[in-house]
């Protein structure tokens, strides 16, 4: 869980951007390109490493969100802004089989709610199942690809969306378990994200 293309540029932006088979999209695509890893038994994570993990999110209120265990792992390249800041910050120094919570505030998650970025658009722009209505999350057509929108109004013609991050505002709790760490190959380090299975491929 494309699922983030630049997570903490939208973080910042207080954008979401579209995921692909996984929930809110916090994390990098399940993908798929060969790559020959080194791996140290005494890594820690650090700027340059690729890490695998097991995550579930939950909410303030306690609501699981989202969760990868179940399923492949997730893979990001630590230092390269492939996850939010604040969950970058509390994976690092951390190593193999550390299991631990982050919480995150909305500052350090996806920033606190704007309320000015509630935008009336055509619903030809949107993409959507069922019937349109207030509250639902759908996918609006942007300059730089679709992007889910949460539908504040919705008319037979146009539609009110607010382009806020959906957990824009929210305190986030990560419960992490790290599988793996590994050194970055120069291929990696020159695209700014990590290959492999749960990583990218092009």
């Amino acid at each position: 869980m494309q699922r983030l293309r630049d997570f903490q540029a939208d973080a910042d932006r207080g954008e979401y951007c579209l995921a692909a088979g996984r929930g809110w999209g916090i994390f990098p695509p399940n993908q798929f390109t060969a790559a020959r890893p080194t791996r140290d038994p005494t890594l820690k994570i650090e700027s340059d490493t690729v890490v695998t993990f097991h995550y579930t999110l939950r909410n303030e209120a306690g609501t699981e969100l989202e969760s990868s265990r179940g399923s492949e792992p997730s893979v990001y390249l630590h230092g390269a802004n492939n996850v939010i800041r604040g969950l970058e910050s509390a994976m690092a120094g951390r190593e193999k089989g550390d299991v631990f919570t982050a919480s995150l505030s909305p500052v350090d998650a996806y920033g606190l709610h704007n309320p000015g970025r509630v935008q009336r658009v055509p619903v030809k722009h949107l993409a959507f199942r069922g019937k349109l209505a207030a509250g639902k999350v759908v996918q609006m057509n942007t300059g730089e690809g679709m992007r889910p929108v949460t539908v504040v109004k919705a008319g037979r013609h146009s539609a009110d969306v607010d382009t806020n991050h959906p957990l824009a505002g929210q305190t986030l709790e990560f419960d992490i378990e790290i599988l793996d760490l590994r050194a970055a190959t120069a291929e990696e380090l020159a695209h700014g994200h990590a290959h492999g299975p749960g990583g990218h491929h092009h």
